[in-house]
């Protein structure tokens, strides 16, 4: 039977984005949270193959308990079971120590219950590292398939997978070997409406709570802070760009035009690095 994950995770809707100026981080209380619409695509697309290959939907996540409404979104979307990963002891993690906590997390799932098939958005839209599926997939030695735009097949008897991924030049087809990761566009599958039974479901259902202290140990110096290889030093908004001047050449000839754009281009010393000289 088919077993598919898939990593969701619950943003900042990104018009209100707004920054702790202390901090450096986000500011998420009063901002209205979305699931992270990659991962919803990519949930769509698992739930998709879950009902044509009989199968099932494990979804995880982590962040603060606010979370267990995206959970349950999923349900709402055809997923069968939710895990939340949920301690303060992880907060403030960065990529590196995100993609350790998930990996240990599909670890004892898979060791429970195979999975064939990982699904991860693309990147998140409150991030856009798009660092965390590879960072996983890395960390459990599956093979990866990024910018998945497609599901041609899963073939479970044979235990291989043939994925549309997309390049900047042309859509790649390529076959792998299962379990697997992808990291998805929103190309891989449209977001259905939720059905009434499923609607249900979601709300009398209660996502499962995974904490520091179980069902799995973790290691300290790989969690939260102190895992994280990255430090936030300033985050801010930069200034508007100042208007540029403009040329009427209704009111002044093409030969006046071009002198003074070349005028001001060395005044501002872009001509000089143009050109390779010292101007």
């Amino acid at each position: 039977m088919f077993h598919a994950l898939v990593a969701i995770k619950q943003v900042p809707d990104t018009t209100n984005i707004r920054i702790d100026p202390e901090t450096g981080n986000l500011v998420r209380e009063g901002v209205p949270a979305i699931m992270n619409p990659y991962d919803a695509h990519a949930l769509a697309a698992a739930v998709e193959w879950k009902r044509k290959l009989d199968g099932r939907v494990t979804v995880i996540s982590m962040g603060p308990p606010s979370f267990t409404t995206t959970i349950r979104e999923a349900v709402e979307l055809g997923a069968d079971r939710g895990i939340l990963v949920s301690d303060r002891k992880f907060a403030g993690a960065d990529t590196l120590a995100t993609s350790y906590v998930l990996a240990e997390v599909i670890k004892a799932i898979h060791k429970e219950d195979p999975i064939d098939l990982c699904f991860f958005g693309k990147q998140a839209i409150d991030g856009d590292t798009a660092q965390v599926g590879p960072g996983v997939a890395v960390r459990l030695d599956f093979p990866i398939v990024t910018y998945a735009i497609g599901l041609r097949t899963i073939d479970l008897d044979n235990e291989t997978v043939i994925v549309e991924r997309k390049t900047e030049q042309w859509t790649e087809v390529v076959e792998t070997s299962l379990p697997a990761l992808l990291t998805c566009e929103k190309e891989i599958a449209e977001i259905p409406f939720a059905s009434l039974p499923d609607l249900i479901k979601a709300l009398r259902y209660d996502p499962e709570i995974w904490t520091l202290e179980g069902p799995i140990a973790f290691d300290a110096n790989h969690i939260g802070v102190r895992g994280s290889a990255t430090i936030v030093y300033q985050m801010g908004t930069p200034p508007l760009p100042e208007a540029g001047e403009k040329i009427n050449t209704r009111e002044t000839s093409v030969v006046e035009a071009i002198d003074f754009t070349l005028r001001k281009a060395e005044e501002a010393g872009v001509l000089g690095a143009m050109l390779g000289s010292d101007r």
